[in-house]
């Protein structure tokens, strides 16, 4: 409540409180305010609230302060001397000291505004403002207070270093505008260059006010958008309890992450690098904002290198012509503010106006010290940008200024100003009150001499498209602990291609497990958050990276199966032409005769293509293959089963033939017996033929079966005709086998029964097993278990029917004659008078024999 004025007889105003005056000040026509810390701190005082609080005193005397007033000095005068800006107005400046207090502040600039006269004033309370504008101020928090407070007035504040990005909010601050950029960009650009760097897993030191804050909260939203987690936030401010800074040290020793982002001032650093000796918190990899970054009195702080390799943003180098000069031409200081000037010279020399009477042994002042003999921060040229701000600022107002006196008609109040600098610098505000963002990246690194330099490895331009704003050299950047290494930081090590991330419980989206990709599914990039599912016809490779076309199977001939199937098929094929030249040579021998010859030549053709029809069953299915190869099969087995049924049949007829007055061989002789093998036959063929014409086999890919091949496969079509296909030869097959087992025992050298049983067996055995394994085979095995099936059937009675007589054809011939028959002729006569006459005895030698 210093700046309250009361209305005294309702015409005249009364200050309240203590007036304040300016550091440095000088007349004009206008008065361009100014506020900076020329105090860094102030003394803590415990407040009672039962008297009057007394003033904040402030300590801790920045350099930094005078470089920003002699700044405003020097535009305000290079102004003044301007014939073509504001030409016949002076501008005149009053600078006051905040001590960075958000207090102390406001009380100056109500101070800027209603001025510092104690007594009665004649005039009305509602008189105008003091000054048209105000520079400053350096703090965020500080700026917020002031523009709040100044801003019903519409009196602006145009500040050098305020970045925080709530103060763009219009509806807030509607008369702040600054000549740095906001940390909305500053916050976005760490992130991206954070990520850049690939570093997932950070912790971060933030300053405990409105700048710090709020900028680590616009740096950590865009962080978690681009995949940077935040292992620890910790505040941090200068008046903070040692119990706090403990709880900082401890947070960041029990860390794992290896990466700092810091949103701090020059001076949090300097009181913090001197805890971090303390406590050996050594070897981390500093990220920095512009507030401390490029400042050349840390850097000489920091004697143990805690920040060397320390990497982050400030604000492109820039020149203002003559500028340093007139800073390091400390006089006219002198001539706007003596007592400010005396602290200011005692402190820079180390020297004392008047002998004190203290303990301390300074020399006394001459006025004849030389400042650019000196080396302290004032001389320091490294915040020649942030100067540079000021002057922008002050030349901001006077160009607004002139447009407003060069008006003739109705003046815009909500003109954007727009200028260019001496130096060709374009200057402007958007909407917000903001500057265009742009951001030289800075690289701590130590020379030869171990002298600290700051050394520019990148830029950030905000006006850029998104893609190309960020541009760094890794080759020129040196990292922490002096290494030519990206460090790493991160919670979990990035995932390779083949896997996918998995989200640890409970924690940050940065700490996961890869999992690998399950089967047919890939991702071909690192940290890839799913799975991709590959195409039908492709499968993953077992890495899990990418997907290759599926294996396509079927039984070919180039594979081992498949010429061992060719190989038995043609041997069969083969063995049975043998067979046949065999049965064709000796044809008009006994043996070959009573086993009805056409029969056999009709059942080796037979069989020669039941073993070349397997054929059909190997390579790629095709559509003809697919209708050919069940078809031949049904068709040839039929055929041969038919002619084996014959043959039985006729050894029946023969049996029943014998006895006397039996005339049965006239109705199944050899008329009889070709057709009853194209009647057997023709029935199968009518099956084919409806199975073909309804639902034929067809080329079929089978994706279900296996998962990481495809199988080439003939489908049905029809299953009810495949299974009446075989139904029908299985009953043939039954039918033959108990019609042989009836005439096994019939009494013939030349009796085929005994063999077509062996044979039947053996064929009903092979397509039984053949049911369950063709169901339960996968894939190509399928097709060798039909081909086995028949090949196997096809060997059984390639071997029992004919390998016995071609054992008497070509081994024993001897029994293949005539007297051989006739012998097995009585022998069939005898067996079936003595079952005919039960009575009958063998007397003689020669019925014994037969009998």
């Amino acid at each position: 409540n210093s700046f309250l004025f009361n209305l005294s007889n309702g015409t005249a105003c009364t200050l309240r409180g203590e007036s304040a005056y300016p550091q440095l000040s000088k007349d004009g026509d206008i008065i361009v305010g100014g506020i900076f810390p020329f105090h860094s701190s102030w003394e803590i005082t415990d407040f009672s609230y039962l008297v009057t609080p007394p003033p904040l005193k402030c300590k801790s005397l920045d350099f930094r302060a005078f470089q920003y007033s002699q700044s405003l000095i020097f535009a305000v005068e290079e102004i003044n001397n301007s014939s073509s800006l504001l030409p016949g107005v002076s501008l005149g400046y009053k600078i006051y000291d905040t001590c960075g207090s958000t207090a102390v502040g406001v009380r100056m600039a109500m101070a800027l505004m209603n001025g510092n006269d104690n007594t009665v004033l004649d005039e009305p309370c509602t008189k105008p403002a003091q000054v048209q504008a105000i520079i400053g101020e350096s703090y965020s928090s500080v700026s917020m207070a002031v523009t709040k407070t100044i801003g019903p007035f519409s009196i602006p504040l145009i500040s050098h270093y305020s970045t925080c990005e709530c103060l763009s909010d219009k509806r807030k601050y509607p008369s702040f505008l600054r000549t740095i950029p906001s940390d909305y960009h500053q916050s976005r650009a760490l992130a991206e260059m954070v990520r850049h760097f690939g570093w997932t897993w950070v912790g971060a030191i933030r300053r405990d006010d409105d700048y710090g804050n709020s900028g680590m909260a616009a740096f950590t939203e865009v962080a978690e958008g681009l995949g940077i987690c935040l292992e620890y936030s910790l505040p941090f401010f200068k008046t903070y309890s040692q119990e706090k800074v403990l709880t900082i040290i401890e947070q960041i020793r029990s860390s794992t992450s290896r990466v700092i982002v810091g949103f701090l001032a020059h001076w949090d650093l300097e009181i913090l690098l001197d805890i971090f000796i303390e406590h050996n918190i050594t070897g981390y990899q500093w990220v920095g904002t512009e507030g401390w970054i490029s400042d050349s009195v840390l850097a000489t702080v920091d004697k143990h290198k805690i920040l060397q390799g320390a990497i982050g943003l400030a604000i492109p180098k820039t020149n203002v012509n003559g500028l340093k000069e007139f800073i390091l031409d400390v006089y006219p200081l002198k001539t706007a503010g003596d007592a400010i000037f005396t602290k200011f010279w005692e402190a820079l020399f180390n020297c004392r106006y008047t002998k004190q009477n203290d303990a301390t042994d300074l020399p006394v002042c001459t006025g004849e010290e030389k400042p650019s003999e000196m080396e302290n921060t004032f001389i320091d040229m490294s915040l020649l940008p942030i100067l540079s701000n000021v002057y922008k600022g002050v030349y901001a107002i006077a160009h607004t200024l002139h447009g407003l006196l060069g008006c003739k008609q109705t003046c815009s109040t909500k003109k954007q100003v727009q200028f260019k600098t001496k130096m060709g610098e374009e200057v402007y505000f958007d909407i917000n009150g903001d500057p265009a963002a742009r951001y030289d990246i800075i690289n701590w690194q130590t020379s030869k001499d171990q002298q600290h330099k700051f050394v520019s490895v990148g830029l950030y331009d905000s006006t850029f498209p998104a893609h190309s704003r960020l541009v760094v050299n890794m080759a020129s950047i040196v990292w922490a602990q002096n290494t030519n290494h990206v460090p790493t930081s991160v919670c979990s090590e990035r995932c390779p291609p083949g896997t996918r991330k998995a989200v640890q419980k409970g924690r940050p989206v940065c700490c996961y497990d890869c999992i690998p990709c399950a089967e047919g599914e890939i991702s071909n990039i690192t940290d890839s958050v799913q799975c991709e599912q590959c195409y039908q016809d492709y499968w993953s490779n077992p890495h899990r990276d990418e997907c290759v076309k599926k294996q396509i199977e079927y039984l070919s001939y180039e594979e081992k199966m498949g010429i061992l199937l060719t190989f038995f098929s043609i041997i069969g094929a083969l063995m049975t032409t043998i067979t046949a030249i065999i049965f064709f040579r000796y044809k008009n021998t006994p043996i070959v005769k009573a086993n009805n010859s056409e029969l056999s030549f009709l059942l080796l053709f037979s069989l020669t293509l039941c073993f070349l029809c397997s054929l059909t069953f190997i390579g790629r299915p095709s559509e003809w293959s697919c209708m050919l190869r069940h078809t031949a099969f049904g068709i040839t087995f039929v055929l041969c089963i038919s002619c084996v049924l014959g043959k039985t049949i006729v050894v029946l007829m023969a049996f029943r033939a014998t006895l006397p007055g039996s005339n049965v061989m006239k109705w199944f002789g050899p008329p009889q017996q070709r057709l009853s093998v194209l009647a057997f036959t023709l029935i199968q063929v009518l099956i084919c033929v409806l199975w073909l014409t309804i639902s034929p086999p067809f080329p079929f890919r089978n994706l279900k079966h296996y998962k990481e091949k495809i199988i080439l496969e003939c489908h049905l079509g029809s299953t009810i005709g495949f299974w009446a296909v075989l139904g029908y030869i299985g009953f043939l097959a039954l039918l033959c086998f108990v019609l042989a087992f009836l005439a096994r025992k019939l009494p013939d050298n030349f009796n085929e029964a005994k063999l077509i049983t062996f044979s039947m067996l053996i064929f009903c055995a092979v397509w039984i097993t053949f049911i369950p394994a063709y169901v339960s085979s996968p894939g190509k095995f399928t097709v060798a278990v039909e081909i086995f099936a028949i090949l196997a059937s096809s060997f059984g009675l390639l071997f029992c029917i004919f390998l016995p007589k071609c054992y008497i054809i070509i081994l024993k011939p001897e029994k293949n004659n005539k007297k051989q028959l006739m012998v097995s002729h009585l022998k069939l006569i005898y067996s079936i008078s003595l079952k005919q006459d039960k009575s009958k005895t063998c007397s003689s030698q020669e019925e014994k024999n037969i009998c």
